[in-house]
């Protein structure tokens, strides 16, 4: 036998989940397995970043403590220098006025008659104090004047003659003052004298 349907053929439903898959969401352990994975990673690189830093700091520590003792040698040479500087500043400024010191004492014996001694004699810019002692005070007087004919000195003064005894020995204290011209080694020395001295 036939069978004829006279019904009208009616689609068959398909079950929605079969028809269409969705895309369901993921589980929320996955993504929080994820974000735990991301923590737990980042951790890490930053802490291998700190140790790196960390190592680099202490190699620069290690460096400075090295290097501490070469900064202080340096500035301790520093220091050694800038006293070498000053003493051959020092030296450099006395040295010219070396001299000096010599011509007045070479000036001021030649100059000295019997019976007149110096105790002291002190001179700063272009002045000289002389201290001494002699017999009487005509010898005072002529040290004086051949002090002035002497061409380094002028304004040879006397400042004080005081009578002492020691002994039964009397003598005079005598305190001068005068002032000093330095005369250039050139001028001093005649024109033989200088080519022998630039020899």
């Amino acid at each position: 036998m036939i069978r004829i349907n006279l019904l009208k053929p009616e689609a068959k439903e398909l079950p929605i989940e079969e028809g269409r898959r969705e895309i369901k969401p993921p589980k929320m352990s996955l993504i929080y397995l994820l974000v735990v994975f991301a923590a737990a990673s980042l951790f890490f690189y930053q802490r291998s970043a700190f140790n790196k830093e960390g190592g680099l700091l202490e190699d620069a520590l290690l460096e400075k403590n090295k290097l501490s003792n070469v900064l202080g040698k340096l500035e301790e040479a520093q220091k050694l220098k800038s006293l070498f500087e000053r003493k051959i500043n020092l030296i450099n400024q006395i040295k010219p006025r070396q001299q000096i010191a010599v011509r007045i004492m070479d000036e001021l014996s030649k100059h000295i008659p019997y019976y007149v001694w110096l105790s002291e004699a002190t001179y700063d810019t272009k002045m000289l104090h002389i201290k001494g002692r002699a017999l009487s005070n005509n010898l005072i007087a002529d040290y004086i004047y051949s002090l002035e004919t002497s061409p380094y000195f002028f304004n040879v003064n006397l400042l004080s003659s005081t009578q002492r005894t020691s002994r039964d020995n009397q003598f005079l204290e005598f305190a001068l003052n005068a002032s000093y011209v330095v005369q250039p080694v050139a001028e001093s020395l005649s024109g033989e004298e200088v080519s022998e001295v630039a020899k």
